[in-house]
C-alpha cells in the first residue's frame, strides 16, 4: 500500500515541476501590453435608448353600424312625445307559413319557375336545407314578413317590425338570388 502513495506522490512532484519550469519565461508581454492599452483607450459612449410612445390600444366603434354589405333600411323615425299614428300591425290570427320559422339571414334565393299565367314563383332555401317555391303574398322570416314582389333575381317584401315605443312599422327588405348555388330557371 506505501508503494500506491508513494507513486503517487512522485508523479505529484513531476507534475509540480514540469509546471514550474514551463512558467518561468514571460511569453505573455505582447498580450500585456495590447490588455494595457485597451484599458487606457477612452470607453465609448452607448447612446441611451429611444423614448417610445405609450400604446393607444384601438377601439372599434362601427359594430353598432350596417354591414356593408347589406341592403340598406329605410327606417322613418317619428318624435318621441308623438303617439304612434301608423295603423300598421301583423296579423296574428293568419296561418303561419313554414318559411317564417327561419331568420330570414337564413334564407336564400336559389332560382325561380314561371307557372301557367305567366305566375313567377322564386325558389326559396331554407336554414335546414329545404327548397320551398314562394310568390307575391307568401309569407316568410321571423319578422311577418309579406312578399310583395317576385323577380328572376330578387325577392322584394316587407317585415313589421316593433318601433320601440309599443308600436309597428313597416321595414322594405330582399332577398337576392345566390348565384354560387343555383341558376334562374
Amino acid at each position: 500500500m506505501a508503494k500506491k502513495h508513494a507513486g503517487k506522490a512522485w508523479l505529484g512532484v513531476c507534475l509540480a515541476s514540469l509546471l514550474t519550469a514551463c512558467s518561468q519565461g514571460n511569453g505573455f508581454s505582447d498580450l500585456d501590453k495590447f490588455m494595457a492599452d485597451t484599458r487606457a483607450k477612452p470607453r465609448g459612449h452607448v447612446e441611451p435608448l429611444p423614448e417610445f410612445k405609450a400604446y393607444e390600444a384601438f377601439s372599434y366603434s362601427a359594430a353598432d353600424r350596417r354591414a356593408p354589405f347589406e341592403p340598406p333600411v329605410d327606417v322613418q323615425l317619428t318624435m318621441v312625445d308623438e303617439k304612434p299614428i301608423t295603423d300598421v300591425e301583423p296579423d296574428l290570427d293568419r296561418p303561419r307559413e313554414v318559411l317564417e320559422n327561419f331568420d330570414l339571414k337564413s334564407l336564400s334565393m336559389v332560382g325561380t319557375l314561371e307557372g301557367s299565367g305567366g305566375t313567377l314563383f322564386a325558389l326559396v332555401r331554407d336554414g335546414a336545407s329545404g327548397i320551398h317555391r314562394v310568390r307575391v303574398g307568401n309569407y316568410m322570416g321571423q319578422n311577418y314578413g309579406r312578399i310583395v314582389g317576385v323577380s328572376e333575381t330578387r325577392i322584394e317584401l316587407i317585415e313589421i317590425v316593433p318601433n320601440g315605443r309599443g308600436g309597428w312599422v313597416e321595414r322594405p327588405r330582399s332577398l337576392s338570388l345566390d348565384e354560387g348555388t343555383g341558376a334562374a330557371g
